[in-house]
C-alpha cells in the first residue's frame, strides 16, 4: 500500500474549520434567546443591587435599573408571558406578508417569473441578469436558494460556461445582494417590527415602517448587480476556466415556459396593473382615498398598510397565476397553499416567543436605556461623525454574522442595544436597521452559519465532488468583500449627501 499524503490545509480552511466549531457550540437561536432572557432576569437583579443609573438626556431624570427578580416583576413575568408573545410587533406582519408570498410561491408565479427573467436575457448581460434575479427572488423567502442557485449552473453550461461560475453569481446575489430588493418583502416587515420593539425603549410612539429603508434597497440592488458582475466576470471566471466535466444533453436543457405558464403571466400583469391603477386613482388626487387624513403621501394609508397591500397584491396574483396553470384547481388548493406558507412560519414562531421574552425583559428592567445612554455617552466621547460611526457598525455585523446566521435573531439581539443607543446620539432607528443590513448581508456569503450553506455546498459538489465549506468560501470571498465596500461607500455618499432612506425613513431622530 502507498503512503497516504494528506492535503495540507489552507489558512482559510483553517480558520473556517474554527469558526464553524464555534458556532456549532452555540445552541439553537429560541433557546438561546431563553438563555438571554434569563442572563436579562439575572442582570436585573444585580444591577439594581449596584444602584447602576443614568441620566436621562432630555428630561434630566434618574434612570433606575428595575429588579425583576422582585415580588412584582415575577408576576409580571407570569401575567404578561403570552401579551408578549402576541403583541411582539414583527410576528403578525411577517404571518400576513408571508401568507400573501406563499400564494404567490406555492402557485410557482414567482418561479415561472424569475426563469422568463433569465431567459430573456441577452447573453452579454447573462450574468448581471442572474444576479439580478437572485437579489429580486428574496421577496418569496427560500425560494432563490432552492430554485435560482442550481439553476444558474445549468444557464451557464447551456452558454457553454463552467456552471460554478454561475452558480457563485446566482449564490452572491441570492444571499449576498439578501437585503437588497426592488420589491418589499418579508424581510423588510420583519426587520422593521424588531426595530420598532427596540425604538418603544427611547420613544414608546415611534413607529418603523416596513418600507423606511425603499430607496437606499432599490439603488443597492442594482450596485449588487453590477459590481457583483465585475467580481464574476473579472476574478471568478478566470480562476475557474473552461469546464472540463461531463454533462448530458438533459442537463443543459433550459426549460421554456408553455403557453399556459406565459398566458399566467400574462393575466397577472393585467392584475397588476389594475392595482397600479387603483393605487393612482386613490393618490393622485388631492382627495384621494389613498391619501393621509392631512392629504399627505407621507401619512398614506398606503404606506402604514403596506404589508396589507402586500398581502392582497401577491395572493390574488399566485391565485389567478395557479388558477390558469391548474395548480389551484379549487379553494383547498388556495387554502392548503396558504397553510403550507404558514407551516414553514412554524420554526420562526417559536424563536419569536424567546425573543419576544428577552425584549420584554430588557425594556421593563432599564437594562436598555442605562446601556444606551451611557453607551451613547462614550461613543460622544470618541467624537466619531455619522459616516465612520455608521462603517464601524457595519462591519460590526458583518463579523457578527459569521457566527450567527438567522438575520432576524441576530437583530433581535442587537437592535435594543444599538437602535436606543443611536437614537440618543441623534441618528434614526431607520438608519441603523439599514447599516445593520449592510453589514449582515455583505458576509451572509461566507457564513457556514447560513442556513442554507449547506445545501450551497450540495450543489457544487453536482460539479465538482470535492468541493467543500474552503471552496464556497474562497469562491465567494471576493464578492463579500467587494460588496461590503462598495456598500459602504454608498452609504457615506448617502449619508453626506443626506437623503432620506425611504419614504418614511430619515437619517436623524430628534428627542
Amino acid at each position: 500500500m502507498g503512503t497516504v499524503v494528506k492535503k495540507k490545509k489552507s489558512f482559510v480552511d483553517i480558520f473556517l474549520n474554527g469558526v464553524e466549531r464555534v458556532g456549532n457550540i452555540l445552541p439553537h437561536p429560541a433557546l438561546l434567546f431563553g438563555i438571554f432572557a434569563v442572563v436579562v432576569l439575572l442582570f436585573s437583579g444585580l444591577f439594581a443591587w449596584m444602584g447602576a443609573s443614568a441620566e436621562h438626556p432630555t428630561t434630566g431624570e434618574a434612570i433606575n435599573v428595575i429588579n425583576l427578580l422582585s415580588v412584582e416583576g415575577l408576576n409580571r413575568i407570569l401575567t404578561e408571558m403570552v401579551k408578549n408573545f402576541t403583541s411582539f410587533a414583527p410576528m403578525g406582519i411577517v404571518v400576513v406578508a408571508m401568507l400573501g408570498i406563499g400564494l404567490a410561491e406555492k402557485s410557482d408565479l414567482i418561479g415561472a417569473l424569475i426563469r422568463k427573467l433569465v431567459l430573456a436575457a441577452p447573453k452579454g448581460l447573462l450574468t448581471f441578469v442572474i444576479i439580478l434575479a437572485g437579489v429580486i427572488s428574496n421577496v418569496a423567502s427560500s425560494v432563490g436558494y432552492v430554485l435560482l442557485v442550481p439553476l444558474g449552473g445549468v444557464i451557464f453550461l447551456v452558454a457553454k460556461r463552467h456552471p460554478l461560475v454561475g452558480m457563485a453569481a446566482a449564490f452572491a446575489g441570492v444571499s449576498g445582494g439578501f437585503s437588497a430588493n426592488l420589491i418589499i418583502g418579508t424581510i423588510d416587515p420583519l426587520l422593521a417590527g424588531l426595530t420598532e420593539e427596540a425604538a418603544h425603549i427611547v420613544d414608546k410612539a415611534y413607529t418603523v415602517n416596513p418600507v423606511s429603508n425603499y430607496y437606499f434597497m432599490v439603488v443597492s440592488t442594482f450596485m449588487v448587480a453590477l459590481v457583483g458582475t465585475w467580481v464574476t466576470e473579472k476574478i471568478i471566471a478566470p480562476r475557474f476556466g473552461e469546464y472540463k466535466g461531463e454533462v448530458s444533453e438533459e442537463e443543459t436543457r433550459l426549460e421554456e415556459l408553455s403557453k399556459t405558464e406565459k398566458k399566467g403571466l400574462r393575466w397577472v400583469g393585467l392584475v397588476s396593473l389594475a392595482f397600479l391603477a387603483i393605487i393612482a386613482w386613490g393618490l393622485i388626487p388631492q382627495d384621494g382615498f389613498l391619501r393621509g387624513a392631512d392629504g399627505h403621501l407621507l401619512t398614506s394609508p398606503l404606506l402604514k398598510g403596506v404589508v396589507a397591500v402586500l398581502f392582497i397584491w401577491a395572493g390574488t396574483c399566485g391565485i389567478v397565476y395557479g388558477k390558469i396553470t391548474g395548480t389551484f384547481k379549487t379553494d383547498k388548493d388556495i387554502m392548503g397553499a396558504m397553510g403550507e406558507a404558514a407551516k414553514s412560519l412554524g420554526p420562526y414562531l417559536v424563536l419569536v416567543f424567546f425573543a419576544a421574552q428577552f425584549v420584554a425583559y430588557f425594556n421593563w428592567s432599564n437594562l436598555g436605556l442605562v446601556m444606551a445612554v451611557n453607551g451613547a455617552n462614550i461613543i460622544h466621547d470618541l467624537n466619531l461623525s455619522v459616516v465612520p460611526l455608521m462603517l464601524l457598525f457595519a462591519l460590526f455585523c458583518g463579523l457578527i454574522n459569521l457566527v450567527m446566521g438567522s438575520a432576524s435573531a441576530k437583530w433581535a439581539l442587537l437592535a435594543p442595544i444599538f437602535v436606543p443607543m443611536f437614537m440618543m446620539l441623534g441618528y434614526s432607528p431607520e438608519l441603523t436597521q439599514v447599516v445593520y443590513r449592510i453589514g449582515d448581508s455583505a458576509t451572509n456569503i461566507i457564513s457556514p452559519m447560513m442556513s442554507f450553506f449547506a445545501l450551497i455546498i450540495v450543489y457544487f459538489q453536482k460539479y465538482d465532488e470535492k468541493a467543500g465549506i474552503g471552496t464556497i468560501v474562497s469562491t465567494m470571498l471576493p464578492y463579500s468583500m467587494v460588496f461590503l465596500f462598495s456598500w459602504m461607500i454608498l452609504l457615506a455618499i448617502w449619508l453626506l449627501s443626506g437623503l432620506p432612506l425611504g419614504p418614511t425613513g430619515g437619517l436623524h431622530y430628534s428627542m
